[in-house]
C-alpha cells in the first residue's frame, strides 16, 4: 500500500474535500484524486464517495479511516521527533472555542510565546462540532461530556454570576430570594429560540419572564450596564464591573451551578506532540491558578 497516498486520504477525511486536502498538503488538486483512484485500485473498493458539496466516507473508508488516522499521527510524531525539540515545534494548531471566551485569549497568546512555531486557527463558535468533519485538533466544550468517542481532558470548573446595575438595585431594591427576581426585568442566555430559560439558584429554580433572550453574553452585559436587565454572566466578562461597582452581584447565597471546563479530542486519534503540548500547556497553565475565570 503506498504510505505516501494514505496519508493524502487521512487528510482528504479530516478536511472534508479533495481541494481543501490539496491546499493543506501543497500538492496539485489532479495528483491527489489520481491518487485516490490508485488507492481505491489498489484495495479494490471505493473509499470516497464524491460530490459537489465534498467526500463522504463509505463503510470501507470509515474502517481504513480509524486505523490509518493513527499510523499516520504516530508517522508524524516520530518526524516530529527526529526533528524538533518540544521547544521547537512546528506546525498548524486547529481549535474550537466559544465566542467571546477572553481567559482563552490570553492562554492562548501565552501558548504562541512559548512555542512561537505553531500557527494557531480558532473557529468560534456555540455549536458542538464534530471535530473530525470540521477538521478540529482540540475543542473546548462548557458543560457535561457524552461522547463516547471523545477524550476529554478536565481544565477548570467556575460559576456564573447574577448580576444588575447599581442604578437598577437602587430603584427596585436587593432582593432577599429568588422569588424577589419577579419585580425585575430579566435578560437571559439560550441557544435556541424555542426553550424557556431557567435559572438554578441554589437549591431554587427561578423561570425569569425575559425582555431579551440571547447566545451572545457580550450583548447581555451590554443591556445590564444599560440598567435595562439583570442577567447571569461568566465571571471574566463581569469581574471588572463588579470591582469598579458598576454592577451589583445578586442573590451570592444562592450560587449558580458549576460550569465545567473540558479539552477534547477525538478518543481513535492518538495526539500529536503539538497537541500535547497545548493539553499540557492549558492544565500547567490553570493549575497554577493563571487563568482568567474565578475557579470554584
Amino acid at each position: 500500500m503506498d504510505l505516501n497516498a494514505v496519508e493524502m486520504f487521512v487528510n482528504v477525511v479530516q478536511t472534508g474535500s479533495l481541494s481543501a486536502a490539496a491546499q493543506r498538503l501543497g500538492v496539485p488538486l489532479p495528483t491527489l484524486s489520481r491518487k485516490m483512484r490508485e488507492l481505491e485500485q489498489q484495495l479494490s473498493v471505493q473509499l470516497l464517495e464524491r460530490s459537489a458539496r465534498g467526500t463522504k466516507l463509505t463503510d470501507a473508508g470509515t474502517r481504513l479511516y480509524e486505523h490509518a488516522s493513527r499510523g499516520i499521527e504516530s508517522l508524524v510524531d516520530a518526524r516530529e521527533a527526529v526533528l524538533s525539540s518540544q521547544a521547537q515545534l512546528k506546525g498548524y494548531l486547529r481549535l474550537s472555542l466559544p465566542p467571546s471566551f477572553e481567559p482563552w485569549w490570553v492562554l492562548l497568546d501565552a501558548f504562541q510565546h512559548r512555542y512561537p512555531g505553531i500557527r494557531v486557527f480558532v473557529y468560534s463558535t456555540e455549536r458542538r462540532v464534530d471535530l473530525t468533519a470540521d477538521g478540529i485538533d482540540v475543542a473546548l466544550r462548557v458543560g457535561a461530556i457524552d461522547h463516547e468517542s471523545m477524550v476529554a481532558r478536565r481544565m477548570f470548573a467556575y460559576r456564573h454570576v447574577l448580576v444588575a446595575s447599581r442604578a437598577l438595585v437602587e430603584q427596585l431594591g436587593a432582593p432577599a430570594s429568588p422569588d424577589d427576581l419577579h419585580r425585575y426585568p430579566c435578560a437571559a442566555w439560550m441557544q435556541n429560540s424555542y426553550a424557556r430559560p431557567l435559572w438554578r439558584l441554589g437549591d431554587a429554580k427561578f423561570q425569569p419572564a425575559t425582555l431579551l433572550s440571547t447566545n451572545d453574553y457580550a450583548h447581555l452585559r451590554f443591556r445590564v450596564l444599560r440598567g435595562e436587565a439583570a442577567s447571569e454572566l461568566p465571571p471574566f466578562l463581569i469581574d471588572d464591573d463588579l470591582a469598579a461597582g458598576r454592577v451589583v452581584e445578586l442573590l451570592p447565597e444562592y450560587p449558580l451551578p458549576l460550569q465545567e471546563i473540558n479539552l477534547l479530542y477525538p478518543s481513535h486519534r492518538h495526539p500529536s506532540s503539538i497537541v500535547r503540548a497545548y493539553l499540557d500547556f492549558c492544565q500547567e497553565r490553570l493549575s497554577r491558578g493563571e487563568g482568567a475565570c474565578r475557579n470554584s
